[in-house]
């Protein structure tokens, strides 16, 4: 298998599914022979076209309005927001047409081919406009399915299994990770299933569950609450809509303790469905209250990112607080 970073593995996946189908289109700002913002996008219009590979306007709700378009038409548009904190000017296009447009029309026309791929995050010093994490406003609307990948080997996975999913998909990229996160990679052709999540190591004492770049905190944190004789099974749910109910609630009923910890603020962050779901499915299993640890309730900061974010410090005081409850 190849050595790709986050980016490369990408940048592959998107190679083959234009390769494999002619009517697959990459687009967004910047995205043709600059590559896009960071790099994902090289070499595509060189290999495939100024018809195929395009800048757009700096408008994303054009760019949304016009894949909505592409893809009620047939074609698999690919579509980049350049960061997710830029995704709100098409928040209509996005929650009112795309995840709408199969069921007002009836099952006549759909945008099922639509991919929608931006890069979300702190943890690179990028301000207050270039570092959240929106999941969960998407997470809030039937009809789309939103991803978001841990490491290389997941994104070209699930990068393929979404493009060819036949429901509008949100693929959110970890941007801390792109070029961080290493590892190997097959060559071939290969997709991870969506909607499933991963048991990254199994335990008794409690279950962290995560996704994106916060997984590596969550590693961390489980090393040092395993060196005070905790037992930690990590999950991450690679999918946010749908998420894996049934597996996230058979390691609650196994470890009775359950930690969500996610970069987005605390208050309305998807974390709150989680903890909800679960208590309903594993209250006489529970052992401790749920626990969150997730950003702070502030706009994310400029000059005190640290302070803002879930690091493993504050994750290991949540672990060893649910432990002794």
């Amino acid at each position: 298998m190849a050595q790709m970073n986050l980016l490369q593995a990408i940048n592959n996946a998107l190679e083959i599914a234009m390769t494999e189908n002619e009517s697959a289109v990459c687009f967004g700002e910047d995205v043709g022979h600059f590559g896009g913002v960071f790099r994902a996008t090289s070499n595509l219009q060189e290999k495939f076209g100024k018809d195929r590979c395009f800048n757009t306007p700096l408008t994303e709700q054009g760019i949304m309005g016009f894949a909505n378009g592409l893809a009620a038409q047939g074609s698999v548009p690919i579509a980049e927001i350049q960061f997710a904190d830029y995704i709100f000017p098409a928040f209509d296009q996005i929650v009112n047409e795309s995840a709408k447009f199969r069921y007002r029309s009836g099952n006549e026309f759909n945008v099922g081919n639509l991919t929608i791929r931006t890069p979300y995050g702190g943890g690179i010093a990028g301000g207050l406009y270039h570092s959240q994490s929106p999941e969960a406003y998407f997470a809030h609307t039937p009809g789309l399915k939103i991803v978001v990948p841990r490491n290389p080997y997941q994104a070209k996975g699930l990068l393929l299994a979404a493009i060819r999913d036949k429901n509008p998909i949100i693929f959110f990229e970890p941007k801390k990770l792109y070029r961080a996160s290493v590892g190997e990679v097959p060559e071939e052709d290969y997709q991870l299933p969506l909607g499933k999540a991963e048991v990254v190591k199994s335990g008794t004492d409690i279950t962290l569950l995560g996704w994106g770049a916060q997984m590596e905190t969550i590693e961390k944190s489980a090393e040092m609450a395993e060196k005070q004789g905790v037992s930690c099974e990590i999950i991450d749910l690679r999918s946010i809509l749908p998420w894996d109910v049934d597996t996230v609630a058979e390691s609650v009923k196994k470890t009775g303790r359950l930690l969500i910890n996610h970069e987005a603020p605390l208050t309305g962050g998807f974390a709150g469905e989680i903890a909800a779901t679960i208590q309903d499915k594993c209250f006489l299993n529970l052992e401790s209250p749920i626990s969150r640890v997730c950003g702070l309730d502030t706009p994310f900061p400029l000059a005190h990112e640290k302070e803002y974010m879930p690091d493993e410090l504050k994750t290991f005081e949540a672990i060893m607080a649910s432990v002794n409850y």
